[in-house]
């Protein structure tokens, strides 16, 4: 019931539009013509009628006149009278004719004004229309820009999430990855730091016994030379010390009063002598 009532006043609206379009309607230069010219031409055939009627009248009566009289005057009158009457009435005719034109080109032109006044109401309405749907289409895409934008938000929040998401993960594993290769690196960096090490110490091991063999041979070659060398000053001393015994007993024999004498002398000097080789036997070898 409720929406009847809404068309209803819709319909009485539109209807008070129209009619307020049609008042609004303006009369233009050309209707305006038409009518003084009809308006014109009606008076003109208002008088002309009363011509007709009064001609009309007056043949009439002149016609009755000459019914009763015999005289040639009255008939002329009679005759003339009847033919005033034909040439009223053909004016009239004529009128008429133009009237009816008149009247149609009236008609036209306030056909025409009347499209022209529909046509600009057409406009106007067409006009309100557009503007209030452009109203009402600002109002509504604002109010779905709104809801869109909402949603798009969400939408593209939980989007970036996910790919933030999805980024570290990614970044997580890489950088465990990176981690476990790092650490296989620096294991297989030790292991070969160590075999290395492992290398030289026993390098180094190898040499060094070579070395100490190498310098016991030495110290033993030295020794043997020492050795050597001290059995041999203990050979030239004891020769000395048997050359110099031998000496001071042919002095000895030469010398019977210092014989006795030179004797000690050359016992305490061949003793310096002797423990002189004895140390020279008793003294390591020097190492090169």
């Amino acid at each position: 019931m409720a929406k009847v009532a809404k068309k209803t006043a819709k319909r009485k609206a539109a209807s008070k539009k129209t009619s307020a379009s049609k008042a609004k309607v303006a009369v233009s230069p050309a209707a305006a013509r038409a009518q003084t010219s009809l308006d014109k031409l009606v008076k003109e055939l208002t008088a002309q009628a009363k011509k007709v009627a009064a001609a009309r009248k007056k043949a009439a009566a002149a016609k009755k006149k000459s019914s009763k009289s015999k005289k040639a005057a009255d008939k002329r009158a009679a005759k003339s009278a009847s033919a005033a009457v034909s040439k009223a009435a053909d004016k009239a005719k004529t009128l008429r004719g133009k009237i009816s034109k008149a009247k149609q080109s009236l008609a036209a032109a306030k056909k025409a004004d009347a499209a022209k006044a529909a046509q600009a109401a057409a406009k106007s309405r067409v006009e309100d229309l557009e503007a209030k749907l452009a109203a009402k289409a600002e109002a509504d895409l604002a109010k779905a820009v709104k809801a869109f934008q909402s949603k798009w938000a969400a939408k593209r929040k939980a989007a970036d999430k996910k790919k933030v998401s999805t980024l570290a993960k990614k970044l997580s594993a890489k950088l465990k990855a990176a981690e476990k290769k790092e650490k296989a690196k620096a294991a297989a960096a030790a292991k070969k730091e160590a075999a290395k090490a492992k290398a030289a110490e026993k390098k180094a091991a190898a040499k060094a016994k070579v070395a100490a063999k190498k310098a016991a041979a030495k110290a033993k070659a030295a020794e043997k030379k020492a050795a050597a060398k001290a059995k041999a000053a203990e050979k030239k001393a004891a020769a000395k010390a048997k050359a110099a015994a031998k000496k001071a007993a042919s002095k000895a024999k030469a010398k019977p009063k210092k014989a006795k004498a030179k004797p000690k002398k050359a016992a305490a000097k061949a003793k310096p002598k002797a423990r002189a080789s004895a140390k020279k036997r008793g003294r390591p070898a020097k190492r090169k």
